[in-house]
């Protein structure tokens, strides 16, 4: 669990008003040296959950992508499970928040805060 300089990247995309609003958060905490890393992790009431968080770590077998200078950080062991899937952010009268829409997941939860 080091910083490694030979990263990976993964296919993980990032909309712009996404990396707009992860800008704006990291602006308001006045820090500028953090990422934000998406991982799978079991759990949820269909097997597996998203994380969103900031993290200033880059782990070994991380991959990251940059999208308008928004690092994004997936781990080794999550990529499979978010190949080819879009962060998004919704800002309407129904849904605020970050959103996932992910080709691999076969099934979501009536909440949609898991998926297998």
């Amino acid at each position: 669990m080091t910083e490694t300089l030979d990263t990976a990247t993964h296919n993980v995309t990032l909309t712009a008003d996404a990396a707009a609003k992860v800008k704006s958060l990291l602006e308001q905490e006045g820090r500028d040296d953090l990422r934000l890393r998406i991982a799978v992790q079991p759990g949820g009431c269909s097997g597996l959950m998203y994380q969103l968080y900031f993290d200033e770590r880059l782990l070994d077998g991380d991959a990251v992508r940059d999208f308008d200078g928004v690092g994004v950080v997936v781990d080794k062991m999550s990529k499979p499970y978010l190949d080819g899937a879009t962060i998004g952010f919704a800002d309407t009268i129904e849904r605020q928040g970050f959103t996932i829409d992910n080709p691999n997941a076969v099934g979501t939860c009536a909440c949609g805060e898991s998926f297998h």
